[in-house]
């Protein structure tokens, strides 16, 4: 059956609370054992929170916008925000701990299964009224955390496809302890200097497919995620990224740096990354492991950005760091890159500890070109999060590792360009390093 929201008494003029008749067709599809939920095209449906709920097809029409209210009273809380300290008082590039528990919520859905968003229609997050600190390069958030545009927590048999999300003020689709998930062909457009509005974070969750996705999004596009909050989900595994395009102000592809369990399982392939200031970035940080991991088929471009995001433009960034006494970063091992082409203001990083070294990583068939495209300097690597200040002084490199153990190149490419040659010294610089081999 279909449910019209106009219905059920939405307006549809972008200035009235929508919110209270949408929830009612939403209710009544959900009493009725299912169907779908019809957002008619053509109009904009001003909206606070709204519940998904078991069997419920969320449909936006071609030229329907769900907007996101500016009023703050308009959104359901899980805890009482007037006792609550969320004022940033550092930037959130120098602090953005977070256990994955958001405070307030917009489109949610919590012990659900069966449940979509589909369509050619728009999710607009209203992201300036959630504006503090704003430079040319960096717009920072008022408060942390602020609100997922999507946030679903132990869903079974989730399907977003289709829709565009746009102008999400934090973590733009948030997963948590979800089950069988397919994201196929949807668009997220963010703002890429508002710092924190992730496209899609998969936060322990298994057996997800996410396809033919373009996404822009700052910090991140797809950052694979194991929350403080949500352990008792498990392992973050068995997922596919493929046939995807993704731009980023900090890393295309992420791991952690929340990773308080493992990461395992993990294919991403046939991408195309540009415009962006890490490619693929496994950064390990809180314990856990990240393992038995694959990336293939992937053309990287990246560039510099100021120091507001992590990064030195690096294509493939590895690190496992303690983020802060007592708490160990876990162990990286068993990770495969076949076939990628990086071209870039900076090359492959790799960077343990010590007491922790990455393990057994194998790059078949890679291509590195080293080229300037801005004015940013060409000297810094990048450790952040981690104790100290992070930024690591030095030359360029193609290769760069330290504290790491059986990394293996076959058919390594390496094509510097006039204008950076003077920033490089060795192409590959590999101290510290166990059974490091070039074929």
């Amino acid at each position: 059956m279909t449910y019209d929201i106009l219905a059920y008494g939405a307006a549809g003029d972008g200035r009235n609370n929508d919110g209270p008749a949408i929830q009612a067709a939403i209710d009544a599809c959900a009493r009725d054992g299912g169907g779908r939920v019809l957002v008619p095209g053509g109009r904009t449906y001003k909206t606070g929170s709204l519940v998904l709920k078991d069997y419920v097809e969320l449909h936006l029409e071609m030229g329907a916008v769900l907007r996101a209210s500016e009023k703050k009273e308009d959104y359901g809380a899980f805890t009482d925000m007037e006792k609550l300290d969320t004022a940033i008082k550092v930037p959130t590039y120098m602090n953005c701990e977070y256990a994955g528990k958001p405070e307030n919520y917009f489109i949610y859905a919590k012990d659900a299964k069966y449940v979509a968003i589909t369509g050619s229609g728009k999710i607009d997050g209203n992201e300036e009224i959630y504006y503090g600190t704003v430079t040319k390069w960096h717009i920072d958030g008022s408060y942390y955390p602020r609100i997922p545009l999507l946030f679903f927590e132990h869903v079974t048999q989730l399907t977003l496809t289709g829709v565009t999300l746009t102008g999400s003020a934090f973590w733009t689709t948030h997963l948590v302890g979800c089950e069988d998930v397919l994201i196929d062909g949807i668009r997220i457009l963010n703002n890429l200097r508002l710092a924190n509005c992730d496209g899609i974070d998969p936060d322990h969750c298994r057996n997800v497919r996410i396809a033919n996705c373009h996404i822009e999004s700052a910090d991140d596009c797809i950052v694979f995620k194991n929350t403080g909050s949500a352990r008792q989900y498990g392992n973050c595994e068995n997922i596919v990224v493929t046939n995807c395009t993704l731009t980023s102000t900090s890393a295309a592809v992420k791991f952690g740096t929340e990773s308080e369990d493992t990461f395992k399982n993990i294919s991403v392939s046939n991408c195309v990354i540009t415009r962006t200031n890490r490619g693929i970035s496994l950064q390990l940080r809180d314990g856990g492991a990240i393992e038995n991991c694959n990336f293939s088929n992937i053309s990287i471009e990246t560039r510099r950005f100021s120091k507001h995001w992590w990064g030195e433009g690096e294509p493939v960034s590895i690190t496992a760091i303690d983020r802060k006494p007592g708490v160990k970063a876990g162990r990286i091992k068993n990770i495969r890159f076949q076939n990628i082409n990086c071209k870039g203001e900076n090359g492959i990083f790799i960077h343990g500890m010590e007491n922790n070294l990455v393990e057994d990583l194998y790059f078949e068939n890679v291509r590195v070109e080293l080229v300037e495209t801005t004015d940013w300097p060409k000297i810094n690597h990048d450790l952040r999060p981690c104790e100290g200040e992070g930024i690591i002084p030095g030359t360029l490199n193609a290769v760069y590792c330290r504290y790491a153990k059986g990394v293996k190149f076959n058919n390594l490419k390496i094509e510097v360009h006039e204008e950076v040659k003077k920033f490089v010294e060795q192409e590959v610089d590999a101290a510290d390093t166990e059974d490091f081999v070039i074929a």
